[in-house]
């Protein structure tokens, strides 16, 4: 049963609602620890107006939220739909990056058909919709043939799920084909006709800055932005996040640019790691960090207790100007063996592994309205009239309360209405992955 009912009407009030303050915009009082007591008057499935609490219209339907908490829908920025799910399929024997790197290969060579992708990827679509989820950016493998296969099932799926979740993809191709005319021009004719983004793993290659100017070049060529995986290591003789500043920089790249990971920039010597986060800041760079993603495969050594929590300087971008957020990741596959593309655990997570409390005022941007404008949606992710009154309830009220359970009696609203949110069931699964 609902911690709350919704009324039955297209005219109503959420009354006595908590919202993140970082979220919200057409309304200002003052706030506790960055939350905001408010009325939420919603119309027609938009919403209407915000209200200081006990002033929205008496006649109106209500429900009372008893200061329970109100968000907008989530943004999940960084995710791999296309390998999602296959753990039982194809494992990672020992959780090291290598194992991850070889077993999605070979699961990929023996079973990524076309039903196959298809049938994972909607199975993780209904999964992020019932968390409250509206807008994902998934990384596409795109190692030929594979680029053909997922990209065409990707451009169904966006179609089909457009009123439910927007969609974004981004190739990640493999860059030491970057300078094959022939297999890197299909791979960026494919990316440009389903209006996706370049990206790849980027690590010491032989003509590496040759290759980040070819990619970058041909972005600029086709319209399109860059999305990339950089310094995915704990070794701190990679850090290539300092060479893609430059590059951009030197290139003027007028396209958005924006990097995940980013690890080995927490293992270098303070002076250096300063001078790379300036030049970042200055190249207009976005960063998104994957806490769980990079805990579970950063710094493992069998028996050996991880010494660091592998994930980048997050504070230290942030206060350099450079927009930062987190993300989902990986999901039940060789690269993190969990998740459940719910963007409440990732919050959760990032608050413990990246302190971002103390103070926690401005700290739900992170998968709300930071990575939608990051994506270049600043009309989602936020609380404001004239939106779609597309939100996310929980009974909790204040900051403990929300990070200390998983909120799995939340509600979500999309344009108004409360929508169906069960779970699909894993079973769903078992006829792609009982191989």
């Amino acid at each position: 049963m609902s911690f709350v009912e919704l009324p039955n009407a297209p005219h109503y009030v959420l009354a006595n609602a908590t919202l993140p303050a970082i979220t919200v915009e057409g309304y200002s009082a003052a706030a506790s620890e960055g939350l905001l007591c408010t009325d939420l008057v919603i119309a027609d499935g938009k919403i209407e107006s915000i209200l200081p609490p006990g002033t929205a219209p008496a006649a109106l339907p209500r429900a009372d939220l008893r200061e329970g908490m109100v968000w907008p829908c989530f943004v999940d920025m960084h995710t791999h739909l296309d390998k999602g799910h296959i753990w039982e399929r194809r494992r990672n024997p020992d959780g090291s990056f290598m194992g991850a790197l070889e077993n999605v290969s070979a699961d990929r060579a023996a079973n990524w058909s076309a039903d196959d992708v298809r049938a994972r990827m909607e199975f993780s679509l209904k999964t992020a919709y019932a968390h409250g989820t509206k807008l994902i950016r998934t990384h596409l493998d795109s190692i030929p043939p594979q680029h053909r296969i997922s990209f065409e099932v990707f451009a169904e799926l966006r179609e089909a799920w457009k009123d439910r979740i927007d969609l974004q993809a981004v190739a990640l191709l493999p860059l030491e084909q970057v300078l094959d005319a022939n297999v890197f021009g299909d791979i960026v004719a494919v990316t440009r006709k389903h209006g996706g983004l370049l990206g790849g793993a980027t690590r010491i290659l032989p003509d590496f800055e040759k290759i980040l100017e070819t990619l970058f070049r041909a972005a600029s060529d086709n319209g399109l932005d860059v999305d990339l995986h950089v310094d995915e290591t704990e070794d701190r003789e990679v850090l290539t996040l300092k060479t893609i500043a430059e590059t951009k920089l030197r290139l003027g790249f007028q396209g958005a640019v924006t990097v995940g990971h980013c690890c080995s920039l927490a293992r270098q010597d303070e002076e250096l790691a300063r001078r790379t986060i300036d030049l970042v800041a200055e190249a207009g760079i976005s960063v998104v960090s994957l806490p769980m993603c990079n805990m579970y495969l950063q710094d493992r050594h069998a028996g050996r207790t991880p010494r660091w929590r592998g994930v980048t300087l997050f504070h230290e971008l942030a206060a350099a100007g450079v927009p930062t957020a987190v993300s989902s990741d990986n999901t039940r596959d060789p690269f993190y063996a969990y998740g459940d593309l719910d963007p409440v655990e990732v919050f959760r997570e990032a608050v413990r592994i990246l302190h971002l409390d103390h103070p926690l005022d401005e700290a739900a941007r992170v998968v709300t309205a930071t990575p939608a404008d990051i994506l270049g949606r600043p009309d989602i992710g936020r609380i404001k009239p004239g939106l779609p009154a597309d939100l996310v309830l929980f009974s909790a009220r204040r900051w403990s309360e929300f990070l200390s359970r998983p909120q799995a009696d939340r509600i979500v609203v999309r344009n108004g209405m409360g929508i169906d949110r069960r779970l699909p069931d894993y079973r769903d699964l078992d006829p792609v992955l009982d191989r």
